[in-house]
């Protein structure tokens, strides 16, 4: 497709040449657009971001920046103007502010909601690849016809050798799906814009949950591989042991990502060229001002009156403050999630004397890839505990469904004969390829693939038997965990571990019959994750008309880490389920097979509330009384509840996906 633009919308440099231009790439395209002239607009605001520097939403003057950005289009009148003004901008502005911008615009305005928008590695295909590789793709590129084209490998391990410990566990921060749903769902909740993109139902609730999710799922891989649980990052002014050498290319400015080396601590940032001054001390401050509120257990409002954290909706308070988004109800506990990590992105060159850029851990499609990461969110995480544990126990009333039963809980192996293996989930390792041939400018069109490796499970299947002792249907949630019960070295988790490090792996509504109900599901159906089409489609092949699986739902976790790795020998979990009652979980009618609905759990659902009224992460989210000491003491006293034991083995095998 090519788009006629009018003849000022082109950059200085190319107003002499533009009719050149225009016969060299669109003589032979069958498909033109016109594009509206809409003027000259005032974008001088969005140019204070140079065109090639970087931009970071979580800094907070790029956040100003690009809440105004966003602001502009969303209030274009139809799609003709929209198209217009982003033609124009795209040539003057930064490309990653345009990008994140015109992004998150699309998905929150009525007339775009149905544009696919292409991932993170589709535009920026160097944040996620090995430069070497990228090198390799256009030497093919632009010497092979595209049908005798190869897939060039993507290095499983390319940041650091087996050496080093935290390795082990560099296929899951690595991961490309688990960084592109990352950065995706912050599109989707973003800290900073116009109140309508980011005042969205519990968006403070889901970010602790979906984070809290993360971090669960990767200490579960962590004691797969023998490693310990992750140590917050309490002092900000401690040595911080563990280097991160990321090896990929920041293309705004066509450098690699700085590293951050061994024993670095943080110093004050004072970088004019971000407009970015932080203290390490402010950061102690804000804190220790959240800790005194959540034991507290209330936050100062800035007329000095109180607002309540012990209730339900605390959790929502209390993540909109750490985040800090727009929603934050005071300023006075700071922006604390946010700077931070751009603290920690400027390690190497707090006050610009290098003039190099910031690290990874500023830019969310790519933070997640980073050991520190996790130990700056697994602080995060500590202050939602923190403020879990002031909440009184969950009462009878509150879990058990009168009459119902659950009988029997299991999982099958799909596609494994006539007789499925119980109880056993299998991982592997599987080899993908994806096209990168759309990400790489100025050359030879068609496609260019890379062939990466990643985790892989097995599919399976729930199956449930259920008990409704009443003469009526009565209507229940399935609520599904995976709870581990040991540690790195083999020892036994305590209650409160087990409850933090449990994954959730799907919800769903269920109708159950008087009588027995059997209830089968798969795993694929999980409103946890999106499938693999999702996490990693192709922009060309999303375009196709009614093509409905390519349009905003690539938010979600990915299929292929629903479950953590195992070992060789099978590692051990309880597979934790509940029926709670719908009629106290009820929200709204939804249909978790339209749309984007098939992911709320994490992502919750586009243009409505969140779709369960209970707390997410429901029943484990609050401590267990003090009578409860194992799992087995709280499942016995509800009958709508059951554990199993299940066992994840890995075979450490390749399989070509087909």
């Amino acid at each position: 497709m090519y788009y006629d633009l009018p003849e000022h919308y082109l950059a200085d440099r190319y107003k002499a040449i533009g009719q050149y231009l225009g016969e060299r790439f669109g003589a032979d395209v069958e498909a033109h657009v016109a594009v509206k002239d809409v003027g000259t607009p005032d974008i001088d605001f969005a140019k204070k971001i140079p065109r090639h520097g970087n931009f970071t939403p979580l800094c907070k003057s790029h956040g100003e920046i690009a809440t105004e950005l966003i602001q502009l289009f969303l209030d274009q009148p139809d799609p003709d103007t929209l198209l217009g003004l982003a033609a124009y901008c795209r040539p003057r502005l930064n490309p990653e502010l345009f990008q994140y911008c015109l992004c998150v615009a699309l998905q929150h305005r009525d007339d775009s909601r149905d544009v696919p928008i292409p991932m993170a590695i589709e535009t920026f295909p160097q944040k996620f690849v090995d430069a070497t590789v990228l090198s390799e793709l256009r030497e093919e590129a632009n010497a092979v016809e595209q049908g005798n084209r190869i897939s060039i490998e993507v290095p499983p391990n390319f940041t650091a050798d087996d050496r080093e410990p935290e390795q082990k566990v560099a296929y899951f921060r690595e991961d490309i799906g688990f960084n592109l749903h990352h950065w995706h769902w912050h599109l989707v909740y973003p800290p900073f814009g116009p109140r309508s993109v980011v005042d969205k139902d519990r968006h403070g609730e889901l970010f602790y949950y979906m984070h809290t999710q993360m971090l669960a799922h990767y200490n579960n891989n962590r004691f797969c591989n023998g490693l310990e649980r992750v140590v917050p990052l309490e002092n900000l002014r401690e040595t911080i042991k563990v280097a991160y050498f990321p090896k990929l290319m920041n293309g705004s400015v066509n450098r690699t990502y700085p590293a951050r080396y061994e024993n670095m601590t943080l110093k004050d940032v004072n970088r004019d060229d971000f407009f970015l001054f932080l203290t390490v001390e402010d950061q102690e401050i804000f804190l220790k001002r959240i800790t005194a509120a959540i034991d507290a257990g209330f936050v100062e409002l800035p007329d000095g009156s109180k607002q309540s954290l012990k209730n339900k909706k605390g959790i929502d308070t209390l993540g909109n403050i750490i985040e800090s988004s727009a929603l934050s109800v005071n300023d006075f506990y700071g922006n604390v999630h946010n700077d931070v990590h751009m603290l920690l992105s400027f390690i190497h060159d707090p006050e610009g004397l290098y003039m190099e850029s910031y690290g990874v851990m500023a830019d969310t499609s790519i933070s997640a890839r980073d050991p520190i990461f996790f130990r700056w969110h697994t602080m995060i995480d500590e202050l939602c505990w923190r403020h879990k544990n002031t909440l009184d126990p969950y009462a009878e009333k509150d879990l058990l469904f009168l009459g119902v039963e659950v009988i029997q809980l299991q999982t099958l192996l799909q596609g494994t004969g006539p007789a499925p293996r119980e109880n056993t989930l299998m991982t592997f390792w599987q080899r993908t390829q994806f096209n990168l041939g759309t990400g790489l400018d100025f050359n030879p069109t068609g496609d260019s693939f890379v062939t990466f490796t990643h985790l892989q499970h097995t599919p399976f299947t729930f199956r449930l038997q259920v008990r409704n002792s009443f003469s009526s249907p009565r209507q229940g949630t399935v609520r599904l965990y995976l709870i581990p019960t040991t540690d790195a070295d083999g020892s036994n988790l305590g209650l409160k571990d087990r409850r933090r490090y449990a994954m959730e792996l799907d919800s769903f509504k269920v109708v159950l019959q008087p009588g027995l109900t059997n209830i089968v599901r798969r795993s694929e159906n999980s409103s946890v994750t999106i499938p693999y089409e999702r996490t990693f489609r192709n922009i060309q092949q999303s375009a196709l008309t009614g093509d409905q699986g390519f349009r905003f739902c690539n938010c979600g976790w990915p299929d292929h880490l629903l479950i953590p790795k195992g070992t060789p020998t099978g590692t051990n979990y309880d597979l934790f389920a509940m029926v709670s009652d719908y009629d106290k979980d009820f929200v709204l009618n939804f249909d978790e097979n339209l749309n984007c609905n098939d992911s709320h759990s994490f992502c919750g659902l586009r243009d409505a509330k969140y779709p369960d009224a209970q707390n997410m992460g429901f029943p484990l989210d609050r401590k267990f009384p003090l009578e409860v000491k194992e799992l087995d003491d709280f499942v016995k006293k509800y009958p709508n509840m059951r554990s199993t034991k299940v066992q994840i083995k890995f075979t450490n095998t390749v399989i070509a996906r087909t």
